[in-house]
């Protein structure tokens, strides 16, 4: 939503995706300035066949729909963050999400790399420009960024960095690298 006006906020929509339990609910709630809108719903005996808790054993709600947050950068440009599920079942709702995407943070869980594979080929098919950030659970950080990049088969111009969702300073850090690799690529 670009502005004539050069006093008038821009709004962009960010998509913030990934497997199920990489964090995403934690970076659009971390990273928010507004109380974010959360789908979360208990998990049950009927999900278990469905949801692997393998490496989140902890984990006892799920993104059902998706989760709304806003960020505001500078005094003219705002992000609207759109956290989407992690899981098969759901993913019927990504192409609405996408509508109207500027990027997407493609949220990786070193643990259970391969849940991220199927985030970073919807964007490469779609030529949404993403970038990838390990989230780094309790400071754990088996892998560098260039290693998942490898294991990842990505472009090299996409991005990869080390995060830790839960840490907004970090998780702004994360977003601002979307939009300076959005802009480099439109340049």
């Amino acid at each position: 939503m670009a502005s004539a006006h050069s006093d008038e906020l821009t709004a962009l929509k960010i998509l913030v995706a990934g497997g199920f339990g990489v964090g995403k609910t934690t970076l659009v709630g971390s990273v928010s300035e507004i109380r974010p809108l959360r789908t979360e719903e208990r998990l049950t005996a009927a999900s278990v066949p469905h949801d692997d808790l393998t490496g989140v054993t902890a984990k006892r709600t799920t993104t059902v729909a998706m989760d709304f947050g806003r960020i505001t950068l500078h005094d003219r440009l705002a992000l609207y963050l759109f956290g989407t599920p992690g899981q098969d079942r759901f993913w019927f709702l990504w192409d609405e999400l996408a509508t109207g995407a500027l990027g997407a943070v493609v949220l990786a869980d070193t643990r259970r790399l391969a849940d991220c594979f199927a985030a970073v080929d919807y964007f490469e098919h779609r030529a949404i420009p993403f970038v990838v950030a390990v989230n780094c659970f309790d400071g754990v950080r088996d892998h560098t960024a260039p290693q998942v990049a490898r294991a990842l088969d990505l472009d090299p111009r996409v991005p990869v960095v080390l995060c830790d969702a839960r840490e907004r300073a970090s998780g702004k850090d994360v977003l601002l690298t979307l939009v300076e690799h959005v802009a480099a690529r439109a340049a």
